[in-house]
């Protein structure tokens, strides 16, 4: 009896060794992506293109919510370039007034998901994270091109303390 344990224990241990393979090698399969395949159509450097800002309700996430909000819009024909910002619930988004409306921005945010509402939607000369005011050593993009004077220029509705004390002057 014990030969006939000794024999079936061998038996199942080849099986195991030859059974497993040490150097498998794995499936590799080929999708093709529509999406990726599509190329974004080009934009039109003539066209007048206008800024949006408006409030999104609803976002739970930085990352699932605010980002699939953002790829939706930036997929839209027509629009130049989009941002939402989650700790702000703010979106900001450069479009082709011919080929894009706020109503269909809107649109596109519901598309996202039935828990997003847009609030408070209005056009804009520049989105509010571009309305910081410079200072004299100001090395932001928003600077490159402006003289001294234009840097220590304030703006028309600026709150700050600097910009009160020189329209009180």
């Amino acid at each position: 009896m014990n030969t006939l344990k000794n024999i079936a224990i061998v038996a199942f241990l080849s099986m195991a060794i030859m059974g497993c393979k040490t150097e498998a090698k794995p499936e590799v399969k080929t999708v093709e992506n529509k999406e990726l395949t599509v190329a974004k159509q080009e934009l039109d450097p003539n066209a007048t293109y206008a800024k949006a800002e408006f409030g999104i309700e609803g976002m739970t996430c930085a990352m699932g919510c605010a980002k699939t909000i953002e790829k939706k819009i930036a997929n839209m024909d027509g629009v130049k370039s989009a941002k939402v910002d989650f700790e702000k619930e703010l979106a900001m988004v450069e479009y082709d007034e011919a080929k894009v409306t706020p109503n269909s921005l809107e649109e596109a945010v519901a598309k996202a998901g039935d828990a997003y509402k847009v609030k408070d939607m209005k056009t804009v000369e520049h989105f509010s994270n571009e309305k910081e005011a410079c200072k004299e050593d100001c090395t932001k993009a928003c600077c490159a091109d402006k003289t001294k004077a234009e840097k220590m220029a304030c703006a028309e509705n600026c709150t700050k303390a600097c910009c009160a004390e020189k329209k009180k002057a």
